[in-house]
């Protein structure tokens, strides 16, 4: 399986000049599954602490719109996350999407921050406590929307439910790359499960760095297999499923809890 990750520019006109050196890029190796980072395309609502209930609506239009810009990658399954309204309530919605079937919703972020530049407490609902795989061709998917890549008792369970790729869509930033990159390592430890993240890169118009580095991480021992850069924002790699089928047979994922 061919998987890439990547980082993308928080602006729109940065991101229009980005997003067709990301086709490109997958177009060319052939990728097959594309990961975007958490809610891509429109600015990072969330560091207001003041929820502005047009400017959310002007995001959820946004990303249905970009999402006939999906098709253009040429993979056969995109993830990320997109801004919902449901039934008059806000959520941040994990969506997996197919050249054959469009856009579906899969998971809602259930583990909100509330503090500063990360008000998204104040801004959308949680999701419930629910982490269910989704099937995807051969994936079986589990998402861990950034912040709930630290509870690891859902990387676990997932695990049990045998998924094959964690997805970590992100907005974090640079001071805390390294941190996050630890998080990603032990989540793919301790599901047996191959963990990818994207993230979103560069300077937001509120002058805060955002943290780049997209990852691909194997999952017997946690090893990084790639790291975007600003250099180089989108990397492929080739995953052979099986391996995330055999880790989860070895320790510490076959003791039993």
């Amino acid at each position: 399986m061919r998987v890439t990750v990547c980082e993308l520019p928080d602006g729109r006109s940065e991101l229009d000049e980005r997003w067709p050196a990301l086709a490109a890029h997958c177009r060319e190796r052939a990728s097959e599954f594309v990961l975007l980072p958490e809610m891509p395309f429109s600015p990072w609502l969330a560091s207001s602490d003041e929820a502005d209930q047009n400017a959310w609506m002007s995001a959820v239009v946004e990303h249905e719109s970009w999402q006939k810009a999906l098709v253009e990658l040429g993979a056969g399954i995109v993830g990320g996350t997109s801004p919902i309204i449901d039934q008059g309530e806000n959520f941040n919605e994990a969506f997996v999407w197919s050249r054959t079937g469009g856009a579906r919703g899969v998971h809602r972020k259930h583990y909100l921050p509330d503090e500063e530049g990360f008000w998204e407490a104040r801004w959308y609902q949680r999701g419930p406590r629910q982490f269910v795989p989704t099937d995807a061709g051969a994936l079986r998917i589990g998402f861990l929307v950034c912040t709930e890549i630290w509870f690891t008792e859902h990387a676990r369970g997932y695990a049990g439910n045998g998924v094959n790729l964690l997805a970590a869509p992100r907005a974090t930033g640079l001071a805390s790359s390294d941190k996050w990159l630890a998080g990603g390592r032990a989540a793919a430890v301790v599901s047996g499960t191959f963990c990818l993240s994207s993230n979103r890169t560069g300077t937001d118009r509120n002058g805060f760095e955002w943290g780049g580095h997209g990852w691909v991480i194997e999952p017997e021992e946690g090893d990084v297999l790639a790291v975007t850069t600003p250099d180089e924002p989108f990397v492929t790699v080739d995953i052979d499923l099986e391996v995330a089928a055999a880790a989860k047979r070895t320790y510490p994922r076959y003791v039993a809890e």
